[in-house]
């Protein structure tokens, strides 16, 4: 009649009586962290390039109002491809409401290109 006191282990190490879950690995996948490090570079390379278009455009001058004009609509272009491409990588459709977040960086160098 001598009933075994349950040894008390600290937290750190695991009971063999009472085995912990398996944690799901589905949000630290690798794959999970390469598609956001994989968006993240495309989509902040290409937006380098739209500022890169709008700052041309500024520095045209203002004899050149036909070619301010077509830099900035081909920066308005790589924007929303910039956008486009992160929600491809994502498998996501890339027409969506978010390709409107493209516009930004061109609407914030309108006032400086004109």
């Amino acid at each position: 009649m001598s009933e075994q006191k349950a040894v008390k282990r600290p937290r750190h190490l695991m009971d063999p009586n009472n085995p912990q879950r398996a944690v799901s690995t589905g949000d630290r996948s690798l794959g999970n962290v390469q598609k956001w490090v994989m968006s993240v570079l495309a989509v902040t390379t290409i937006v380098h390039m739209q500022v890169g278009l709008i700052l041309g455009a500024m520095a045209i001058g203002e004899g050149h109002t036909d070619a301010q004009v077509g830099l900035m609509v081909i920066a308005t272009i790589f924007g929303m491809l910039a956008v486009a491409a992160g929600m491809a990588i994502h498998q996501r459709h890339p027409l969506s409401p978010w390709l409107l977040l493209g516009l930004v960086p061109t609407l914030i160098g309108i006032p400086f290109v004109f």
